[in-house]
């Protein structure tokens, strides 16, 4: 059992009650479960790898001594400290799992938020920091002519490098060795305490490493709109650059402290520590000192004409997160924070076309090997092969042929990916091969049609595997690429009509945790009182609410409704009808039903009969035992149908179904104390 902390409350519960009453171990991809797919490897890794995670022997330890739990469920005291900390590893193995079955960014969002609530302390304080990567690029690429998502995209660069960490013992001696955990003991304690330091830094390198695209937008927006009439970006372009970036990349005289302690000597700014830490990793391989790459950093932002006229969107990224670092951890800053934005700062171009000159003939620069540098070895290696299932923003990337999935097989310390291109865009592909056949009787290197991705990937020329083989040494990991046809599938997608912008599903969110507390007082409850009681609350139950408003699309359309943050000449819905609440009730329940039982909960009342303590609240106590116990009178056991949760709806008394639903009315008078999102009716 990986959880540890749940089986340890689970034979506390046994002793005290004398049956078997959980908490449940949710069985995933763990233990026996070897498969060497995406999803097997990836999950197992969070599953089996990371036990202990977060764990605090001193909290532990002043819980035994007091008898008192630090841990939060529903509310705070309700479990055990380390208990609350496995909930939370399951929250974020959970909320994987249904992105890598979906892919879709209101999925990528859970994943963040997990993440973010785990190692940064609180969703709210960064929010912004990943909301906003998601808002530009839905409403300001479709002005670029190539661009493709990269908030789904980071999701998916997450997962491929826990997967590779799961798979690839190369891999995992060289993180161990750099980092300073013994690679040869075979002690599972030291395995784990790798296996969580991987993920908290390669989390925080994965997700947060296009974070900077909103500074490259506009930039390549200009230069999208001056390029309409067929000119190339050259000496006679028009482009923009930045100044003040000092702002960005200035380094405060308590964090300069820090650093200080860390490296024995001081930096002023971002750019100075970043140029000392990349020089000490790789300027000897490569040939290059700090100085070098000070100057290059320094015109990155403000002279994009010195780099072929493009902007380097990962000098903003790395610039963008140390801002949100510094700020969250202050004195507590360790070099691992800054081996992740070094490798953020190197994975576009910084790396390519500034040190390794990854293009030149003859090659003169070495690949990157995975022990100089492993997370930025680890994201350029993953920012290479996620490209696949990458929403097209671009006026000319929407029509470009895509891979629209993958299967991956890691085993044998390898890598092997089979790329799958719609079926239905077969015509294209014959086009394609029919012009390159009658190109290759004339070639004209100006002239070499291409179908991207597919040319570069399965055509006569495929230059998709030597692109990433040129840039990381792939010795200890072997690739190897194909590609297939496929029908797609969108059954996963969840595609409806009501639409939001991420800056509206938390404040949904914390209007829908409020419904049972303040109905018929909604206009006496302030938002920050209504977030104030969200935040206490523990990860599980605010992600709880957070799927159940990125459910309320689909409900909403099974009732001809949609909420949207944009105005529109719809009427708006006052209040939810008995006859509505018949139709989506149902629907609510299953979900409830499925993400109880994939937290490990059980259908068991014991709770309700146990003797209360004199003298202490008897509804709060009873609620404490339901949380340790983690058993739910109106949870269902086993593996029930659509159907049979259906059936169990509607065998609920009325009065149990009416005080699920009435509340929503409160929910809606709620939200409208919120900017922007409404729920209307659609036209008869």
């Amino acid at each position: 059992m990986a959880y540890t902390a749940l089986r340890k409350m689970r034979q506390m519960n046994q002793e005290e009650f004398g049956k078997d009453l959980g908490p449940m171990e949710p069985y995933r991809y763990g233990g026996e479960t070897l498969g060497s797919d995406l999803k097997s490897a990836a999950l197992r890794f969070l599953h089996d790898r990371c036990e202990d995670l977060r764990f605090d022997p001193e909290i532990e330890a002043e819980e035994e001594e007091t008898c008192t739990w630090k841990g939060t469920s529903i509310a705070p005291g309700q479990i055990p400290y380390n208990m609350q900390m496995d909930i939370d590893r399951l929250c974020l193995e959970r909320e994987l799992e249904h992105f890598i079955d979906s892919g879709i960014a209101e999925d990528a969002y859970t994943v963040y938020y997990c993440y973010l609530e785990m190692f940064f302390g609180r969703y709210g304080k960064s929010k912004k920091m990943v909301e906003l990567l998601s808002e530009f690029e839905a409403n300001g690429s479709s002005l670029l002519l190539k661009h493709r998502d990269h908030y789904s995209h980071s999701v998916y660069v997450f997962a491929l490098g826990l997967a590779i960490y799961e798979t690839n013992e190369p891999f995992r001696r060289a993180f161990k060795t750099f980092y300073g955990f013994d690679p040869d003991t075979e002690d599972e304690k030291t395995d784990h305490l790798a296996a969580c330091f991987f993920l908290e830094y390669w989390g925080l390198t994965s997700l947060f490493h296009d974070i900077g695209y909103p500074f490259e937008l506009p930039f390549e927006q200009v230069m999208s709109y001056y390029e309409v009439n067929h000119k190339t970006r050259g000496e006679n372009s028009l482009f923009i650059g930045y100044r003040n970036v000092d702002v960005l990349t200035k380094i405060d005289s308590e964090t300069a402290k820090q650093f200080e302690k860390l490296y024995g000597r001081s930096f002023h700014s971002v750019t100075e520590l970043l140029s000392y830490d990349i020089a000490r990793k790789l300027g000897k391989a490569y040939g290059f000192t700090e100085g070098y790459l000070m100057n290059v950093l320094e015109k990155k932002p403000r002279e994009p004409e010195k780099f072929g006229y493009f902007m380097d969107h990962a000098f903003f990224s790395a610039a963008r997160l140390y801002v949100e670092l510094a700020d969250t951890f202050r004195g507590d800053l360790t070099k691992a924070h800054v081996d992740a934005l070094s490798a953020i700062l190197l994975h576009n171009s910084l790396y390519k076309f500034s040190i390794a000159f990854y293009k030149d003939q003859p090659r003169t620069k070495p690949t990157l090997k995975m022990d100089l540098h492993p997370l930025a070895y680890l994201l350029m290696l993953c920012d290479e092969l996620q490209c696949w299932d990458r929403t097209a923003y671009g006026r000319n990337s929407r029509t470009e042929l895509q891979p629209m999935a993958v299967l991956f097989d890691f085993s044998g310390n390898s890598i092997h990916a089979t790329y799958l291109f719609d079926e239905d865009e077969k015509g294209k592909i014959t086009a394609y091969e029919k012009e390159y056949a009658a190109w290759k009787k004339n070639p004209d290197p100006e002239k070499k049609p291409r179908l991207k991705a597919y040319s570069s990937m399965a055509g006569k020329d495929p230059d998709f595997q030597k692109d990433i083989e040129r840039i990381v040494d792939t010795s200890l990991i072997p690739l190897s690429v194909e590609c297939g046809l496929a029908p797609a599938s969108r059954e996963n997608k969840h595609i409806y009509l009501s639409v939001s912008n991420f800056l509206h599903i938390h404040d949904f969110s914390v209007a829908l945790n409020a419904r049972y507390s303040y109905e018929g007082k909604e206009d006496k409850v302030s938002t920050e009182q209504l977030e104030s009681e969200f935040e206490a609350l523990s990860l599980e139950y605010k992600l709880s609410n957070i799927n159940q408003v990125k459910s309320f699309s689909r409900y909403l359309n099974v009732i001809h409704c949609f909420y949207t943050d944009r105005p529109v000449l719809f009427d708006m819905l006052r209040e939810f009808t008995p006859e509505q609440i018949n139709l989506f009730g149902p629907l609510e329940h299953e979900r409830w039903i499925r993400e109880h039982q994939s937290m490990g909960w059980r259908c068991d009342d014991t709770y309700e009969h146990v003797k209360v303590p004199r003298g202490v609240n008897r509804k709060a106590y009873k609620k404490m035992l339901r949380e340790q116990m983690r058993c739910h009178a109106l949870a269902m056991d086993g593996n029930p149908t659509s159907e049979e949760i259906r059936a169990h709806y509607f065998a609920l008394p009325e009065s149990e179904r009416e005080k699920d639903w009435k509340p929503f009315n409160s929910m809606l008078k709620l939200i409208r104390k919120f900017d922007g999102l409404r729920i209307y009716l659609l036209d008869d």
